[in-house]
């Protein structure tokens, strides 16, 4: 039984993480649902994640408004770690981030290998090289200078106002609404594994939003 992490980026339940949810999996407005969102643009039972042949299948359960996988309109798309599910307003990053720095671990090993370089692999047993902070900061076979200060999320400050807390979460805001409108714009092909954004670039840009997601219900919901 494969197990599936999925993280809100955008909509009313933005910030939130199922992380491990066993397969099948169900998505959709109706209490019963592995995950229940709460979105109007979204069916009752909307769509579909489930295991076949070792891969992980989204099929659309005929939803009113449909189910888009990295901009593209689909009823039936095997998933792959770092694609965005869009239901309704409702935007979900498929993976953890273990999993799509292991992704793109072996998508930039592939790319080594087409153009007969040989992959720096001296950090090995370093946990960088299974991070995803690692996998989005590579530059060739380099490891940029300062990254290693930059690995480490800042924590929110403690102790806020009442309005501390709305200057914070305008702030924060203002960089979600620009990155929504960075994502819209983006379109994936209809065959293939590329975004108009390199890839790199591109899962960098939904790992910022998840955290700001996360930061945004953080103040919004302290008591949650």
């Amino acid at each position: 039984m494969a197990l599936v992490t999925l993280r809100i980026l955008d909509g009313a339940d933005r910030g939130r993480v199922y992380e491990e949810l066993p397969t099948p999996i169900t998505i959709g407005r109706e209490e019963g649902n592995s995950v229940q969102l709460n979105d109007e643009r979204v069916s009752r039972f909307h769509l579909k994640i489930q295991e076949d042949q070792e891969r992980l299948v989204l099929t659309d359960l005929d939803s009113t408004n449909g189910t888009r996988v990295n901009g593209e309109d689909t009823h039936l798309r095997i998933l792959r770690y770092g694609d965005m599910i869009m239901a309704g307003r409702s935007v979900i990053l498929f993976g953890s981030p273990e999993q799509i720095a292991a992704r793109l671990a072996s998508l930039r090993e592939a790319e080594d290998d087409s153009v007969g370089t040989v992959s720096d692999r001296s950090t090995g047993d370093s946990p960088l090289s299974h991070s995803l902070e690692f996998e989005l900061g590579l530059s060739g076979s380099e490891l940029p200078l300062g990254l290693l200060q930059t690995l480490t999320a800042p924590e929110l400050p403690e102790r806020l106002t009442p309005c501390q807390a709305a200057q914070l979460s305008e702030l924060l805001e203002y960089l979600h609404l620009r990155i929504r409108h960075l994502l819209e714009s983006v379109c994936g092909e209809a065959k293939g594994d590329r975004v108009t954004l390199e890839q790199r670039h591109w899962q960098g840009v939904l790992d910022l939003q998840a955290r700001l997601a996360l930061y945004l219900r953080s103040i919004g919901r302290p008591q949650e």
